[in-house]
């Protein structure tokens, strides 16, 4: 069975800081490529990063580049996502997605909010 299982989303103050991680199984994560999305409500779903199975090839969105810093550990089957000086327009459910293949796969999704 595929699964991916984000954690540490929580709420923040302007200006702090949040790790996202995402863990898999059961599907080829080391030769995957994986990317993280966001969907504010009431709004569609956004791309913002994504890593290339290798881990050194990475995109950034602009919404987010300069801030946010995502990486991965093919030992340990797990793709990080560092946010620094979030925004209040960063508040969302963030999905983890995996791609290999035409296979996609996604984390049933973790939320952030980013308030005073």
């Amino acid at each position: 069975e595929v699964q991916l299982v984000e954690s540490g989303g929580g709420l923040v103050q302007p200006g702090g800081s949040l790790r996202l991680s995402c863990a898999a199984s059961g599907f080829s994560f080391g030769s995957s490529d994986m990317s993280w999305v966001r969907q504010a409500p009431g709004e569609d779903p956004d791309w913002i990063s994504a890593i290339r199975s290798g881990g050194v090839v990475k995109f950034y969105d602009n919404s987010v580049k300069g801030r946010f810093a995502i990486s991965r550990d093919n030992a340990k089957d797990t793709v990080d996502l560092q946010m620094n000086s979030l925004k209040p327009e960063d508040t969302a459910v963030y999905y983890c997605r995996g791609q290999r293949l035409g296979y996609i796969y996604w984390g049933q999704g973790t939320q952030v909010t980013v308030s005073s």
